[in-house]
């Protein structure tokens, strides 16, 4: 069994600690933006969440879909579909021993491409600029899911 301490000491958990932070909190904060913009734009997909803006059939205008929220909340999806399995798979690399400066690279990677397809997607930036931050999170993810089941796993 592991000691927590021994863990703690582990560099390259520890910095995937810090990177899985970063990712973690911007993926939390598309939650608020996609909350900021249905409520500066008053688009609603419940009900019950328009009862500030007005009852009953004016309440309604309000349960509408928005380009611009819609456009937040796709970009939240993806970052689900992306980061979760970056997490489960970058727990087990983190603590398969890798070399420091090669995970520092894939963790690095990973969190930059999530971060400008973030922003290639609000602004929006034109393609093929999304696409290949997609592409960049998705293969570094990859990579260390490789990495794990060529050298530490038996399969």
């Amino acid at each position: 069994m592991v000691d927590l301490t021994e863990l703690m000491e582990n560099e390259v958990f520890m910095a995937f600690a810090s990177y899985t932070t970063i990712i973690l909190s911007k993926m939390m904060l598309m939650s608020t933006t996609t909350a900021f913009y249905r409520i500066t734009r008053k688009v609603f997909a419940n009900p019950e969440d328009c009862g500030g803006f007005g009852k009953g059939e004016n309440a309604k205008k309000y349960l509408r879909t928005d380009d611009r929220v819609e456009r937040v909340r796709r970009a939240h999806l993806n970052d689900l579909e992306n980061i979760v399995p970056f997490l489960g798979i970058g727990l087990l690399y983190s603590l398969s021993g890798p070399d420091l400066s090669t995970a520092l690279l894939h963790f690095r990677l990973f969190v930059g491409a999530r971060m400008y397809h973030t922003i290639a997607y609000l602004i929006p930036l034109p393609q093929p600029n999304r696409g290949l931050a997609f592409f960049v999170g998705y293969g570094v993810t990859f990579s260390m899911a490789y990495r794990l089941l060529k050298s530490k796993l038996y399969l």
